[in-house]
């Protein structure tokens, strides 16, 4: 008897651990990343420019994310690299995708 009420602790410990491990970053998630994995002949720059585009619910949306809109905001001609910022919360009810680009 105390064998079965040990299994049924464990796999209720483990069904919860697997339930957490499904869900990780959908209640918050904020990340960065390049997009370019070639970095042996990135110059180095000090001036950046960024564009953000929103989106509320899955049915409203606004906002200029691409990489013209980020050059234009940071005043640049030419385009070195370029960086994507990622926000999630609740599943997705609220997004932001934030362009950085780098360059003179």
């Amino acid at each position: 008897m105390e064998r079965h009420i040990t299994m049924r602790s464990n796999l209720r410990t483990i069904g919860c651990a697997a339930l957490l491990l499904c869900t990780c970053g959908c209640i918050y998630s904020n990340f960065r990343i390049p997009a370019s994995r070639d970095f042996r002949n990135t110059q180095t720059v000090n001036r950046s420019g960024v564009s953000t585009s929103h989106s509320v619910a899955w049915i409203a949306a606004w906002g200029d994310g691409g990489l013209q809109a980020a050059a234009e905001n940071g005043n640049l001609k030419t385009l070195e690299y370029v960086d994507y910022q990622f926000l999630n919360v609740l599943f997705g009810l609220y997004m932001s995708r934030k362009t950085i680009v780098y360059g003179e």
